[in-house]
């Protein structure tokens, strides 16, 4: 088992190195050419493999973690839905899988809020903002799904704030493993700078759609 376990850690920490990398390459790389979607793919196959590995390990004998759990649950969301953004620019596109996808973070945001409270008695502080950007989210998201003309108006405000949201995901796990800030501090801080990037990519876009 354990020999097991070691292999979906080398997946993990291999392919979230990889989306480390290239999603800061399709971040720099001009919006639209060959360099952004080729690295933004890589990133984005780099980042679905990753979070998955990350969930399996953390639910694995003597390797429970339920912040590994969450960032990963958190991450392949964020990814899958900017992803699938991308379709949003032509009519009538199906949304079941994006509406499937929004009611089950919205469910494992209220059990990453209410499990700690629950088994251990005590609210964790990091989970419960997870969890609390994850319900919003979803929920704005199920709202937008109800108006198709909005999602092809603003498909590439979708992709860019949720691809970049994958993204802080996967920098705050690199972040918080590496230790580079003392405490919880790491859990926020790359959010935080993360939040002005996508304040500015997005005030860039809207400008072009009008």
């Amino acid at each position: 088992m354990e020999q097991a376990i070691g292999i979906f850690i080398i997946i993990h920490a291999s392919f979230g190195g990889v989306a480390f990398i290239f999603g800061l390459i399709a971040m720099i790389a001009k919006k639209g050419l060959k360099v952004h979607r080729r690295s933004g793919l890589v990133f984005f196959y780099s980042m679905v493999i990753s979070a998955i590995s990350a969930m399996i390990i953390a639910v694995l004998p003597n390797h429970e973690s339920p912040f590994l759990f969450a960032v990963g649950l958190f991450s392949l969301y964020f990814v899958l839905i900017g992803k699938r953004a991308l379709r949003f620019k032509h009519k009538n596109p199906n949304l079941t899988f994006e509406k499937w996808m929004a009611w089950i973070m919205i469910f494992a945001g209220i059990l990453m809020i209410s499990l700690p409270i629950i088994l251990l008695g005590v609210i964790n502080i990091v989970l419960s903002v997870f969890a609390v950007v994850g319900i919003l989210s979803a929920f704005k998201n199920l709202t937008l799904y109800k108006h198709p003309e909005r999602l092809q108006k603003d498909w590439l405000k979708l992709h860019l704030g949720n691809i970049m949201g994958g993204y802080i995901a996967a920098v705050t796990a690199f972040v918080v493993v590496n230790q580079f800030f003392p405490s919880f501090y790491g859990w926020f801080i790359p959010g935080i700078i993360g939040g002005f990037f996508i304040a500015y990519w997005l005030s860039k876009v809207r400008p072009q759609q009008k």
